[in-house]
């Protein structure tokens, strides 16, 4: 028997139309284009540098899931949304193993690094386009959500996430959080933590009404803010 369709969750931003993933990644087939926000490569051994000792296989980890939504997706154009990189170094201490893998996600496509607040800028011979922030049409693609009000932006940098009650319990997820105007992107790497959506600085940017899409095992869900 042929397995069911995963059913999809679209999002619209002025007036452009999305698929929230359930990866965390955000992708639009008729173009081509996946968004990925915050992989935050090389963490751990930033944190190492500073003797606070985390397992060194983030980077590896974080990685291994983007090459699978890479390989499923098949992107033409992928904009990273800043804290690519813990830190601006972050690319001198990948394992070569890591750097051959992340050369191989980006063969074939276009690949945009936006500035992070963690990575303004990296160190080492890294290849794609290197921009503080990307426009496509209506839509700005920033690290940081622009406070006020905006036409049209998707953001990264706050890592939302939120407590989903179901079946009489509940279960911390990392959210895609958005309104007509604004998304903000969940983080995608393996250690990065959440901002709860209550949390002043994310509900600050949704003075009306706040759509919530959180990530499950098989796909990404609209639930009540």
């Amino acid at each position: 028997m042929t397995p069911s369709p995963v059913p999809e969750t679209v999002v619209t931003v002025a007036g452009r139309s999305f698929i929230a993933d359930g990866s965390g990644v955000l992708w639009c087939p008729d173009s081509g284009l996946m968004v990925v926000a915050d992989l935050h490569l090389e963490k751990g051994s930033s944190f190492a540098a500073r003797r606070m000792m985390l397992p060194p296989y983030d980077t590896g980890q974080t990685l291994t899931a983007l090459a699978r939504v890479v390989a499923r997706l098949k992107p033409r154009t992928i904009v990273s949304l800043g804290d690519s990189f813990h830190d601006r170094a972050g690319p001198l201490r990948m394992a070569e193993a890591d750097r051959e893998r992340l050369k191989a996600l980006q063969a074939g496509r276009t690949w945009i690094w936006v500035a992070g607040n963690h990575d303004p800028a990296l160190e080492g011979d890294m290849t794609g386009e290197f921009l503080d922030s990307f426009a496509d049409g209506p839509l700005r693609f920033v690290h940081e959500p622009t406070a006020g009000r905006v036409i049209g932006e998707i953001a990264g940098h706050l890592h939302p996430s939120a407590r989903i009650s179901a079946r009489g319990g509940s279960v911390r997820s990392k959210v895609f959080v958005s309104c007509e105007t604004r998304l903000v992107m969940p983080a995608f790497g393996a250690l990065t933590g959440g901002l709860d959506v209550t949390s002043p600085a994310i509900r600050s940017l949704f003075p009306g009404q706040m759509g919530m899409i959180a990530l499950g095992r098989q796909r990404a869900y609209r639930v009540a803010a």
